[in-house]
């Protein structure tokens, strides 16, 4: 059974990251770096985190042209440009390193409803154009990106421990692509067509609650969005991510409106 409006919503409060649609029929979908390590911002000029108007940091992004960002439609259903911010170029969220860029509009599929029901992902158009290089989209020639045993590259600033505290720097880990049958063996609402899947059996390595809406990576093309899964680096419980070669005609036709 989903939660209450009121519970939900007393949730967000305690945890800082949850939404309306963090939960699924009997388990708790973690807008999920667990088991990773310190990543220079530098080297990684892509990754973006999301946040409030006062500063807060409740999602993660990436930046795929000069004025937009991917990110998960579950961290932007509900917002607005005046209470959303992009932080670019910011390692340390303590520091004043990068800017904190105004959001001038706010796209999500229409097709989405919950994140487990697929469909989750937005952009989001930055009112300045961005100097940092922007990460390639996972195209039709990019099929074999998605083959099992793939090394995806996840990045975030999300909780490092399930019940821990959020990071207060970049993370990285890499994690392996699963196969499909794998995954929808595990969850009962994966879907190959909308959704990949990346983790290892035995757990440990994961994004976390926090890196919601950042990068998967491999072969140097943006090729997943962290959306959900059942706790955190649990075994046999990877994490899901929004397929982004299912959905990059529509996130291109996003690039240039």
């Amino acid at each position: 059974m989903r939660l209450a409006a009121l519970l939900m919503t007393m949730l967000m409060a305690l945890a800082g990251t949850a939404t309306a649609d963090d939960t699924a029929v009997g388990r708790v979908v973690d807008d999920r770096v667990v088991g990773g390590e310190r990543v220079s911002i530098a080297e990684h000029p892509w990754v973006v985190y999301l946040a409030d108007s006062g500063g807060y940091q409740f999602c993660g992004g990436t930046l795929v042209a000069p004025t937009k960002v991917v990110t998960a439609a579950h961290c932007a259903a509900g917002r607005t440009p005046r209470n959303t911010r992009v932080v670019v170029g910011r390692e340390d969220k303590n520091s004043d390193q990068g800017r904190v860029v105004r959001v001038t509009d706010i796209w999500v599929h229409s097709d989405y409803l919950t994140a487990d029901q697929g469909a989750d992902v937005a952009v989001l158009t930055l009112r300045d154009a961005m100097a940092e290089r922007p990460l390639p989209l996972a195209g039709p020639q990019d099929e074999s990106l998605y083959a099992p045993g793939t090394p995806g590259r996840v990045l975030g600033w999300g909780r490092t421990s399930e019940q821990g505290a959020v990071s207060r720097y970049l993370l990285g880990a890499t994690v392996p692509v699963m196969a499909d049958a794998d995954c929808a063996d595990v969850y009962l609402q994966y879907d190959p067509a909308e959704m990949t899947c990346a983790g290892y059996p035995e757990g440990g390595v994961d994004t976390c609650q926090g890196d919601s809406g950042g990068p998967l990576v491999a072969g140097g093309k943006l090729i997943g969005i962290t959306s959900w899964g059942e706790g955190c680096a649990r075994r046999n419980r990877p994490g899901i991510y929004t397929r982004v070669l299912a959905y990059a005609d529509a996130i291109e036709a996003q690039l240039v409106a």
